[in-house]
């Protein structure tokens, strides 16, 4: 016996709706993510049905972020799993509060042709956050050649990588699967290790599931997964950075929030550096108008302010987000190549700036 299952995966700026026959009865394998030892396959956690297809095992559900974090152009697909009969706790401004056991799953892909995402589709590694007892654990799974499982890599993998951009030009890169060591350097708040996507401003989208649409809160709620959220009418939501409709200040503050923010914040990795990019911040200075850098050097590029206003290219921000040396580059890690449509935003909106 056999159930159909939904799937629209969103890479970005582009979407891949899969449909595939899951067995029935499929379960997760609970003890194997409890345990201390990480599995060296990742089939062995039984989060899918068909890995390949990327079709989730009952219990796994697919989300999406509004705007999401930029990995080098890669394509991602977002799966969570909360234990049965447990429930994640609402935060109206942070991660969720999800119970032991749970699961966030990313894969990381590739079309050959951006053009046509759901064709061609080279899987690159999936990447999960475990929520055992001590706390968070993260392991990057590489896949193999026949493209057939994912492969434990504690110490990270540098994949030479090629697509067809939407613009019809050829791209290529070294994408770098992150060592665990690289893992805690972005997820970490208040010195524990945390998730950085599933808050509800980023959730409160609608998504295509086998039942219809729904609002993914509203959704994880009705689920059973999550305890605690508003109607989400009234819980937060960003606009999407493409959403040339939306208010320019609030799609770029939404593209620092989640490109950033997690280290400059006060609870911060970066928080020594003063610039806190976090969606709710309302200090200008704080989130880099005319603020001078605490240090400055090659990462400042000679520049005076973080943001110049009206002067994107006079701003130490767009400086380091265009830079793709290690000695300057911003984000440290997660991308070899510059977010084209990322830059542009923020030049549109520093020029808007008085």
């Amino acid at each position: 016996m056999f159930r159909r299952v939904l799937s629209k995966l969103v890479f970005g700026l582009c979407s891949l709706v899969v449909i595939t026959a899951v067995p029935a009865g499929a379960e997760v394998n609970d003890a194997a993510l409890m345990s201390a030892r990480p599995a060296k396959l990742l089939s062995e956690y039984g989060l899918f049905s068909d890995a390949v297809h990327q079709a989730p095992a009952e219990g796994v559900v697919p989300y999406d972020l509004i705007t999401p974090l930029f990995t080098d152009y890669a394509h991602k697909y977002r799966f969570v799993y909360v234990p049965k009969g447990q429930k994640a706790v609402y935060n109206d401004a942070e991660a969720f509060e999800f119970p032991v056991g749970t699961t966030l799953i990313k894969t990381f892909a590739y079309p050959a042709d951006f053009r046509e995402p759901s064709k061609s589709v080279r899987i690159i590694e999936t990447r999960l956050l475990i929520h055992q007892e001590k706390g968070w654990n993260a392991w990057a799974y590489v896949w193999d050649e026949e493209k057939q499982d994912g492969v434990l890599k504690v110490a990270g993998k540098t994949l030479p990588v090629a697509w067809t951009d939407k613009a019809g030009a050829s791209r290529q890169t070294n994408y770098v699967v992150p060592n665990k060591n690289q893992c805690k350097g972005c997820h970490t708040f208040n010195k524990e290790f945390t998730p950085i996507g599933p808050k509800a401003r980023n959730l409160n989208k609608t998504y295509p599931y086998e039942g219809g649409a729904a609002n993914q809160l509203a959704y994880w709620s009705e689920a059973g997964i999550l305890t605690g959220a508003p109607a989400h009418e009234d819980a937060p939501k960003v606009p999407a950075m493409d959403d040339e409709s939306a208010d320019l200040n609030a799609r770029a503050r939404a593209y620092l929030d989640i490109n950033c923010a997690h280290c400059h914040r006060l609870e911060g990795p970066a928080s020594t550096s003063g610039l806190f990019l976090t969606w709710a911040e309302d200090n200008k200075t704080a989130w880099g108008y005319k603020k001078r850098p605490v240090a400055a050097g090659r990462g400042s590029g000679g520049f005076d302010y973080d943001i110049m206003p009206g002067k994107p290219e006079q701003s130490i921000l767009i400086h380091r987000l265009k830079s793709t040396d290690p000695g300057v580059m911003m984000p440290e890690v997660g991308r070899t190549t510059v977010h084209e449509e990322g830059i542009n935003l923020l030049k549109e909106w520093i020029n808007s700036i008085e």
